[in-house]
């Protein structure tokens, strides 16, 4: 291995590159996982795409539970995330593969993907690499320039988001409460949008391809490209969709701009000016108004999310 290729990179995404283990805790425990049939919908395309069982990469892993969920099926898993306090969380809460090996867990990037480690990711080691909400915050043209390296011919790249969540038709007065909501992200959070949360938000349709790319990268098979696109009525949390305000508030609270405005007002946050108090007051007064009972209001979401499945040849 080169000097070069020994400097860990810095990570491009900050907000939760700088979580502690306490806010990676907090994450854990308010971000819902994702339905079985997300998980079987990636899985059952790698085997039958000829994708093998022995080793899974799980990248931007956060807390770890999309690497625990595979990691029953592979021999092997690893799990890299740029942030110490995401990876404090994620070891605490262990995990086992089919062999009964402890998941691998690892402070790296996804454009080093681990290049840079002591015991360094091998060169096509890899069957399944995943990156669940996370593509949006990664150097894709160097991101794909390190998958190549390290998958193994035949094995699969899964990237998937939850894209943009929007008040079901269900919900009382629902047109007129999805827009106090945008009209309250518009006044408090549009300055603390990123570009990567508006890929989220395109459902990844714009995501940067290896054959998009400016320099493409011919390992990879364009004309086996897999997406999937979730049904509103199909599920893609196991969380179940109608949240009381309590979750509601601390679901909200783990998102980045809302993260960011935070960052920004440190003495509002648990207060009534907090951007989180200010959306569950809107939802609480709208809901009232609408006939809900003080104390019951429950809100639900729709979410249109999206699985991009990329093969090496």
């Amino acid at each position: 291995m080169s000097e070069a290729s020994s400097i860990a990179t810095l990570p491009t995404e900050k907000t939760f590159t700088a979580y502690s283990q306490e806010q990676g805790k907090a994450y854990a425990q308010s971000r819902p996982d994702y339905h079985f049939t997300v998980y079987e919908t990636i899985l059952n395309h790698h085997k039958t795409s000829g994708g093998l069982l022995d080793t899974i990469l799980d990248v931007g892993c956060g807390p770890g539970n999309v690497v625990r969920a595979f990691s029953p099926h592979f021999s092997h898993a690893i799990g890299l995330d740029p942030s110490e306090g995401m990876m404090a969380t994620a070891r605490s809460l262990d995990g086992l593969t089919s062999t009964s090996e402890q998941i691998r867990y690892e402070v790296s990037t996804a454009e080093d993907l681990g290049i840079n480690l002591p015991q360094p990711i091998q060169d096509a080691s890899v069957d399944l690499i995943t990156a669940a909400n996370a593509a949006h915050w990664f150097d894709m043209p160097r991101f794909w320039v390190s998958v190549a390296r390290v998958l193994k011919p035949g094995g699969s790249v899964a990237l998937w988001t939850s894209g943009r969540s929007r008040i079901h038709p269900s919900v009382p007065g629902a047109t007129i409460l999805q827009d106090i909501m945008d009209q309250i992200e518009e006044k408090y959070l549009s300055p603390f949008f990123e570009p990567g949360n508006f890929l989220t938000r395109s459902r990844y349709t714009s995501l940067p391809l290896p054959w998009t790319l400016e320099q493409p990268i011919s390992e990879f098979d364009e004309s086996t490209f897999f997406r999937k696109d979730w049904d509103v009525d199909e599920q893609f949390y196991s969380l179940e969709p109608e949240l009381n305000m309590d979750m509601f508030e601390k679901m909200i609270a783990t998102s980045s701009p809302v993260t960011r405005w935070r960052q920004a007002h440190p003495r509002d946050v648990g207060t009534e000016n907090d951007v989180v108090r200010i959306y569950r007051r809107a939802i609480e007064r709208h809901l009232n108004e609408a006939g809900v009972e003080k104390g019951k209001e429950r809100i639900k979401g729709v979410i249109h999310g999206a699985v991009l499945i990329v093969k090496k040849k």
